[in-house]
């Protein structure tokens, strides 16, 4: 067999991610007849097909998944060799403060790309629902960096992405026809929970607190479990969940907020880059095209 070029190995696996051309055409910045013609060339390189094409997208077949699970593998190390190579003398501890809404989803591929490409740097991660606490560690010094949620059109740091919060439930269980409307809900100080309570009393509409957690998971388990609904960024919803679409008052939208100490090593600068430079926290329509160019304030 010939080698497997790392580039058409890059493309197999976002589009083995997002299992949709258009989608992974536009998460690499190419044209969708180019990941198609790539697709095509690691097809024949392999000998057999990796991926069966429909209407409504493709679908791995049993030679493509196994590549799948091999290649990720491979790119990994990749990108670990090259990195130790390139970026030795990057190095120092960077501290990330974030909702783990976003650690355990979008924000995962990219500490890895970061932890891969810095052998030398020390990431350390921490999760909380609060976004006035993690501002309040990030301006005592105690991080270097926070992603934070908070309401559409607050001042400070740097918007990367507009969202709406939606009222969600488990697809089986309409918990929202119920007299008294039970809640799933994250502890005092979550701005989701303040959110829900505000839209409920304005709208008169009784409740009562079903559930508590500290964590994305815990909500999600009491929603699916039919405990009670919750509400959660619109581009978080998972298939399994429906959205309430009339019952419920309208909730607020919210801004994916980028913050940065002003004083922090070059390691935190190149988590920073790939995190503006990632499809999904792309900054909306700022104009930033180096985070040098973006003066963070908090």
């Amino acid at each position: 067999m010939r080698d497997l070029p790392i580039n058409l190995l890059r493309t197999f696996m976002v589009v083995a991610d997002t299992l949709n051309l258009t989608e992974a055409a536009k998460q690499l910045h190419k044209a969708p007849s180019t990941v198609s013609m790539q697709l095509n060339r690691l097809e024949e390189l392999v000998a057999n097909p990796l991926m069966e094409r429909g209407q409504h997208g493709v679908r791995l077949t049993a030679v493509g998944l196994l590549l799948k699970n091999h290649a990720q593998q491979l790119l990994n190390l990749h990108d670990q060799i090259v990195g130790s190579f390139q970026n030795m003398d990057i190095g120092g501890v960077v501290r990330l403060g974030t909702h783990d809404q976003y650690a355990s989803r979008a924000l995962a591929p990219i500490l890895q790309e970061f932890i891969l490409s810095y052998p030398e740097a020390e990431l350390e991660a921490f999760c909380d629902y609060r976004p006035d606490h993690l501002i309040d560690m990030l301006e005592r010094g105690r991080l270097d960096i926070a992603l934070v949620e908070r309401k559409a059109g607050t001042e400070g740091g740097l918007r990367l992405r507009r969202d709406r919060l939606v009222w969600i439930r488990g697809k089986n269980h309409f918990v929202h026809t119920q007299a008294v409307l039970p809640l799933v809900v994250f502890e005092e100080g979550c701005i989701h929970r303040r959110y829900a309570c505000e839209a409920l009393d304005a709208a008169g509409i009784p409740y009562r607190v079903a559930f508590t957690s500290q964590s994305r998971m815990g909500v999600l388990a009491a929603v699916r479990a039919g405990i009670g609904v919750a509400i959660i960024p619109h581009h978080t919803v998972e298939d399994d969940l429906a959205i309430i679409t009339h019952e419920l008052p309208t909730l607020p939208e919210t801004d994916m907020t980028l913050m940065i100490s002003p004083k922090v090593n070059e390691a935190t600068r190149r988590l920073e880059n790939i995190i503006l430079e990632s499809p999904v926290f792309n900054p909306m329509g700022n104009g930033v095209t180096n985070p040098e160019d973006a003066v963070i304030e908090y």
